[in-house]
Formats: C-alpha cells, structure tokens, sequence
C-alpha cells in the first residue's frame, strides 16, 4: 500500500486542531495535487500521515513549510486511469490522538467529496457522484469535541452556571454568550476580523479570572457585607462582552481547515450548531448534578463554597501566565 508521511513523531494526545488533507484532480488520468496539513500550534506534530491504495504512486516529491501552527506539505500523486473513485482513503496513527482530519477531495469536473475523519473512523471509500458535499456530521461533531475537549471554554461556563441562580436568568445569560462567540466566529473565519490566537487564548484565561474574583468576592460579602460585582447583577452582559472573546477562540479551529470560501457559511453553521450542542450537553448534566446533590440534604461546611472559586481562579491563573510567557 503507498503510504505518504511526514517525519515520525510521537503523537501528542492532547492535540486537538484539526488536520487537513485536500486532493485536487489535475486531469482526467488520474492525477491530484496534494496538501497535507498538520497542526504544530499545541506541541510537536502528531505522527499521523495519510494512506492511499496501492495503484496512486507519488509523482512530485513532497516539499514540507512552516506555517503558523502548522506544518505543510505539497506534492502530486498518481492513481490510476480510475483515479480514488471506490479507493479507500485513511489516517494511520489517528486511532491513538484526539484529532479530527478534514478529507477534501475536488475532481476535474468540479464536483467534490468531503469527509471528517476521527479517531474512531481514521478511514473511508471515496465516492464521486457529481456534486458538491461537505460532511454536515463531521463539522458538527468537530463542534462538539471542540467545547468539550476546550477547557478553558468550559471553565468559563462553569463560572457562569455557578454565580448566575434562576433559569430565566440562566437562560439570558446562556444565549448572550452564544450570540456574542457566534458573531466573532463569524467574523474571523469570514476573514473580516484577523486576531492573534495566543493573546486572545491569554485573555481567555484572564477573563476566567474574572469571574472566579466575582464568585470569591460574593462569598466574602455574605459575611462582610462586601459589594456584589457585575456578573452578579448583570450576568447577561458579562457573558456578551466575554463571548465575543470566546469566538475568536473557537474560529482557531476553523479558521485553520483551509476550508474553500464557497463552502464557509455551511461549515460555519454546522460547526457552530456543535458547539451549542456540547455546550448545551454540559450545562444539562451540570445542572443534573447539582440537583442530585440537592436531593441527599448534605450539609456542607461553609469554607466549601469558596472553594470553586479558588481552584477556578488558580487553574484559569496558571493559563494566563503560562499563556503571556508564550507571548514574550
């Protein structure tokens, strides 16, 4: 089987940027430029590499570049008078990472197949049948694991779901922050707005910060009589003015696809409607959680309720140093 690989590296599991593999056909014998992408931006590249049928050969050695976050190659395969119609295409090495691969294969008559693969399914059968396609599920699930697997997103929600009480309240609150990240990540991956991933990411942590200072300050004033802070009396706007923050977070993922324009608004709102789904799944099972904890009466100390506030506040900390000490 004709295997075309970067150099072996170990793979990291914490890895969570998607790769990229894009096939375009060049003419009618089979012929396809190649570029493949793999993400460098949270550690040295994953040792994944694509595999293809035993009849494409390389035709053009591959050339690697840096790229930010990234290395590149490029190059040209052969495959037959067939070309990858009914071929299998897969990841070696995706099985053991936590990575998602975006397949884009694009014929010489304009019609073009797409497909995410995953941990759990690191390979498929190409199938031509004319027309344009993008992978509805695979973007949604790329959204999915994205909130899920982003911690730090998660963390904030965290802080929220805790100083926010009331589900009207909840709901305003939820809905503006995925309103404000909806528009930044709009607006980065359209292009209309370029940032810097780093600094956004130390400002992220900052703003967890923030709200943990909010949450411990709360805490004192019971016994002190001290002020409530902003997220307090208005949640909603915190959340709104912290979400636009947060989308360009979540546009890295995106963004870094390489995704053709024609084909942006569908990825776009298919891997949004992922992260409202995921983020929608933690808030349940938050709320389930803290409901069952309601229901066995347990007495709690009162030094415990602090404690969220100060292992949110030391672990969003700890980011944005480490984060700033990339920076400089």
């Amino acid at each position: 089987m004709s295997v075309l690989s970067v150099a072996a590296v170990p793979a990291r599991a914490h890895t969570s940027l998607p790769g990229y593999l894009a096939l375009q056909e060049t003419g009618p014998a089979g012929s396809y430029d190649l570029v493949w992408k793999v993400p460098t931006a949270e550690g040295p590249p994953p040792a994944i590499y694509p595999v293809f049928p035993p009849t494409c050969t390389i035709t053009k050695p591959l050339v690697a570049e840096q790229a930010p976050g990234a290395i590149i190659e490029r190059g040209s395969v052969q495959c037959g008078a067939n070309g990858l119609e009914g071929a299998v295409i897969s990841i070696s090495g995706l099985n053991v990472t936590i990575l998602d691969v975006l397949v884009r294969i694009t014929f010489a008559d304009g019609s073009s197949v797409q497909r995410m693969l995953k941990p759990l399914e690191t390979s498929f059968v190409v199938h031509k049948d004319g027309k344009n396609r993008i992978d509805v599920w695979g973007y949604i699930t790329l959204g999915v694991g994205h909130i899920l697997y982003g911690i730090d997103h998660l963390l904030f929600v965290l802080g929220l779901l805790l100083i926010v009480s009331g589900l009207g309240p909840l709901l305003r609150t939820i809905t503006a922050f995925t309103v404000a990240h909806t528009i930044t990540l709009g607006l980065a991956v359209f292009g209309v707005i370029h940032v810097a991933p780093t600094p956004v990411e130390a400002v992220i942590a900052l703003s967890i910060v923030f709200l943990a200072v909010e949450l411990a300050q709360h805490h004192r004033g019971k016994a002190d009589r001290g002020k409530e802070g902003l997220t307090y009396r208005q949640p909603w706007i915190v959340a709104f003015a912290f979400g636009l923050l947060h989308g360009f977070g979540f546009a890295g993922t995106l963004s870094k696809l390489g995704i053709p324009s024609g084909d942006i608004p569908q990825s776009l709102l298919f891997f949004n409607l992922g992260v409202e789904a995921g983020q929608l799944a933690f808030v349940a099972v938050f709320l389930a959680f803290i409901y069952s904890l309601r229901s066995l009466e347990i007495r709690w100390p009162a030094w415990t309720r602090r404690v969220p506030a100060y292992a949110i506040g030391s672990v969003a900390s700890f980011w944005f140093l480490q984060r700033c000490a990339i920076i400089f």
